[in-house]
């Protein structure tokens, strides 16, 4: 029995439960009397929210799928160099689009060229035209002339963008890159680290626990030492935000390799141990900076990956191991086609605005309940729409 080289029910399942779920919070902002539990903690409070968990469950999940990708570029026979361009790429087009994505929360509408609605849906637009998943049997020359239509219309964008920061007039630039632009940051780490060390865990473990020592050095105020390089190099959220990744590369590893080997459970039981080792450190750690996902805390990183452990862990063995997968076929495509669902709202977004808001919903359905139910009716509807759109091949694909 072995599962190396094909895709993995568990990790798409668990993707696209992640992603629903992030379509869910990310809509929780339109409703009014929102249960704490559901939402971001603030700054200074010591907890989570489920809005808190789910971030650092997809950027684990984006871990997850490296070894496997890696293992499949190689039976496919491309080379190491090729797999590296690959990354490089992919890591790349996250980074374009999620600075595109945060330069539209700080747009200001005052003496703008293009319209802050109109300069986010011609941006999602132009992402889908580089980015889509052209059919084979397209011609060369048509589908480079869609993607140098894309290229030139973030160009355009680009040059007709105005902010603000503090106050102050800016032009596009990168802030702190948005959700996508933190994925590609800690993709690229953990993949570029996966391929130097062919996969060798005791340095991908040293590399884990560097990004969670780092983490806390930064909390402790160890490193202020650093602090005039960090405008030039730095890891992203201090080694916290690649630790999550780390973690499900070697999640991904010890599973694989327990598959391999004809013994599955016990490798399925030594992440449960890693899930309740990191949940015990993160509360641990607790009293010194709280849990707090704005501060990205070391106890926040911790409890999320042991729940991300945790759930791996059930999902691999219900989906791969007795083959109970027929339940998540309606949110299927929210795993296959991940970052066409994840844009998708960008799309709905604008275009409600530039109308007018003239379908605005009653106040009762904004509001506590039936607010809630609302938004997940709609997330469950974003990914309802991206299984039409993927059933048409009409997919971004990086």
């Amino acid at each position: 029995m072995t599962m190396v080289f094909r895709r993995l029910a568990s990790v798409d399942a668990f993707r696209a439960i992640t992603m629903l779920l992030m379509v869910f919070v990310n809509d929780l902002v339109s409703v009014q009397g929102v249960p704490a539990w559901l939402e971001h903690a603030g700054e200074m409070e010591d907890r989570m929210g489920l809005a808190d968990v789910v971030f650092p469950a997809f950027l684990f999940i984006v871990g997850l799928s490296i070894p496997f990708a890696i293992a499949n570029r190689t039976a496919k026979g491309y080379s190491p160099k090729s797999t590296l361009i690959h990354v490089l790429y992919r890591s790349l087009a996250l980074l374009v689009m999620g600075i595109y994505n945060v330069n539209y929360e700080n747009f200001v509408r005052e003496g703008a060229i293009i319209p802050k609605y109109w300069w986010l849906l011609l941006a999602t637009i132009a992402f889908f035209l580089v980015w889509l998943d052209y059919p084979r049997e397209m011609s060369v020359t048509r589908k480079r002339s869609l993607q140098g239509t894309g290229i030139l219309l973030l160009v355009v964008l680009a040059l007709a963008y105005k902010g603000e920061d503090n106050g102050h007039t800016i032009w596009l630039r990168t802030h702190w890159y948005g959700i996508l632009g933190l994925i590609g940051w800690c993709y690229l780490i953990c993949a570029c680290l996966c391929l130097w060390t062919r996969g060798r865990q005791p340095v991908l473990w040293i590399s884990f626990f560097f990004f969670i020592g780092l983490c806390i050095a930064d909390k402790a105020g160890l490193l202020l030492v650093l602090k005039p390089m960090r405008n030039f190099f730095w890891i992203v959220g201090s080694g916290s935000l690649p630790a999550l990744t780390m973690g499900g590369v070697l999640a991904a590893i010890i599973y694989r390799k327990g598959v391999d080997r004809g013994k599955p459970v016990p490798s399925l039981l030594i992440l449960l141990l890693f899930a309740v080792l990191t949940a015990a450190a993160g509360f641990a750690l607790r009293p010194f900076w709280g849990i707090s996902k704005i501060r990205s805390t070391p106890s926040w990183i911790l409890l999320s990956m042991g729940i991300s452990l945790a759930t791996f862990a059930f999902m691999a063995y219900v989906m791969d191991l007795k083959g109970l997968r027929n339940w998540y076929k309606v949110i299927r495509p929210a795993g296959t086609s991940t970052l066409t669902c994840y844009l998708l709202p960008n799309i709905h977004f604008a275009v409600y605005h530039l109308i007018g808001e003239k379908w605005r919903l009653p106040a009762n359905l904004r509001t506590d309940g039936m607010g809630i139910v609302k938004c997940m009716l709609y997330a469950f509807f974003i990914v309802l729409l991206t299984g039409v759109l993927e059933r048409k091949r009409f997919r971004l694909s990086i």
